[in-house]
């Protein structure tokens, strides 16, 4: 990132002084805060993931042990948890560059000990108390939330406000990319143990941000979300953007100044559209896993609803109030429904109570044998029942959902990262405004809903998607016309961008 005159220059486009006086300020802050050394060393070793070592051959890149890392024929995919939307994009990478012959490594910051641990797990923990709060709190997240996730304030004077830094940086502002930069500049020690020009896919900012500040030449963001915010560009780096909207936002800079001026646009070799960012096995089998659906809809077989809940554990209310609206169908064997609560233990001592008089409905699944075993089961065979998935870890917590989803008719989600997925969906409440455009985008691909703003309106829709046969027809159908234009191939564009291997997909409805 350059500067001339005391202002930062992202893209040709200039930060006030005052702003970038602010952004080194924030730097200086967390460097002091966790005790950065801009001299400490890195020595990365490899061992097998433990959790997706046997499903993608992957391999860890960690600190201080292992095998020495080897480049050759290699693509680094750099994550961190912040929900799970990052981890799910992560995945997707992971398993489109295995399917295009090459090893994948899984570089977690928040595995390598250090400041890059230290940083995000603080601003984690905060994004996440703030995610619950807001479906708590309707004001804190009409006022507040809403306002931060799309630097669009809902009342009068308040643009004034979120604009102080001292108050809050809302996302879609280009100072905030400075900001996240500065701060993404204390892991660049980490990112420079690497070979530069290794192919490296990011899927978050920090994780880019960090690895062209450490010299690497070879990046490409797999972008998030369908609401363009500028702390999601990094000068130096390629972007794989998942909506034609969505590209013309950041190319653009739509929005990006507070005060509302025209910017500079991002250069054309800095973006590309490149589709949804989903896995491989997901994709490859649109055809074949739309065909079950449609064929268990004619056999009136029951209609399997997979509910998910996000990485910062939210909307808990809305989980009970559609078990408990789903719980007399399961019964009349109308529904089969699948409980994905990730890793969050805490919300299963909440909800296994409010089970206690439905255990001849109850199955638990809490290990990815059982997951793997429930839905290679009911690929072919029929379901039943109310089952309730839990895991000890982020990866398995986020890749069953991925999993399940190939079995199961509809998924019930709010419209984060799984809004770009090819399964028919339900809409809930988002949470943040950001995620609003998500659900836009879905709805008019057409494998999804309209977001359900309230229980009501969620309920209609599981009703309607149960009894009826029409939306889950046009979803079907949809998903697979979208994906013979290429609709769901933003993962395998991703590794062609960074490798420079071109995919060569199999024969349609081909299973892998």
């Amino acid at each position: 990132m350059k500067m001339e005159n005391g202002q930062f220059v992202v893209y040709g486009n200039k930060l006030k002084v005052s702003q970038s006086k602010a952004a080194i300020r924030w730097q200086k802050m967390l460097a002091r805060k966790f005790k950065y050394d801009p001299n400490e060393k890195y020595t990365l070793g490899v061992r097998e993931n433990p959790y997706g070592g046997s499903i993608f051959g992957l391999k860890d890149i960690v600190r201080g042990e292992g095998e020495p890392f080897n480049p050759e024929n290699a693509v680094v995919v750099s994550t961190i948890r912040m929900g799970f939307g990052h981890y799910r994009i992560a995945m997707a990478g992971v398993s489109c560059a295995r399917a295009m012959g090459f090893q994948p490594y899984w570089l977690d910051l928040l595995a390598i000990p250090g400041v890059t641990t230290d940083v995000i797990n603080w601003c984690n923990t905060n994004y996440s108390r703030f995610s619950r709060l807001s479906q708590r709190n309707a004001l804190f997240n009409k006022y507040i939330w809403e306002c931060l996730t799309t630097g669009e304030a809902t009342l009068p004077g308040l643009n004034w406000l979120l604009n102080q830094w001292i108050v809050t940086w809302p996302w879609r502002f280009l100072k905030t990319e400075v900001k996240d930069y500065k701060m993404s500049e204390l892991f660049r020690n980490l990112y420079e143990a690497l070979p530069a020009d290794v192919p490296m896919l990011t899927s978050h900012m920090w994780n880019c941000m960090g690895a062209v500040a450490g010299g690497m030449t070879n990046v490409v963001d797999m972008m998030f979300d369908n609401w363009p915010m500028a702390f999601q560009l990094t000068e130096g780096a390629k972007h794989g953007v998942q909506s034609p909207s969505g590209y013309y936002g950041f190319r653009v800079m739509r929005g990006f100044d507070e005060s509302g001026k025209i910017l500079n646009p991002t250069p054309p070799n800095a973006l590309y559209y490149t589709g949804h960012h989903v896995d491989h096995e997901i994709v490859e089998n649109v055809e074949s896993d739309c065909d079950a659906r449609l064929r268990r809809m004619r056999n009136n077989e029951p209609r399997r609803f997979l509910l998910t809940m996000g990485g910062a554990g939210a909307q808990r209310e809305l989980f009970k109030a559609i078990i408990e609206y789903a719980i007399p169908l399961i019964q009349k064997d109308k529904v089969a429904l699948f409980v994905n609560l990730g890793d969050h233990k805490a919300n299963w001592d909440w909800l296994k109570p409010q089970l206690a008089d439905y255990q001849d409905l109850l199955h638990t699944h809490f290990t990815w044998e059982e997951t793997r075993a429930l839905a290679d089961e009911i690929r072919t065979g029929p379901a039943s029942g109310l089952h309730v998935f839990l895991h000890d870890n982020t990866f398995h917590a986020v890749y069953a959902t991925n999993y399940l989803m190939r079995v199961v008719d509809v998924m019930i989600t709010k419209p984060s990262e799984l809004a770009f997925y090819p399964v028919p969906k339900i809409f809930n409440e988002r949470v943040g405004g950001h995620e609003m455009w998500g659900a836009i985008r879905g709805a008019e691909l057409g494998d999804g809903t309209v977001e359900a703003r309230s229980i009501p309106q969620t309920l209609q829709a599981i009703n309607l998607l149960t009894h009826e046969n029409d939306l889950l027809t046009l979803f079907c159908n949809c998903i697979v016309r979208n994906k013979s234009i290429g609709i769901y191939d933003g993962g395998y564009k991703c590794v062609e961008l960074a490798t420079g291997k071109k995919f060569e997909r199999k024969t349609a409805g081909q299973v892998s």
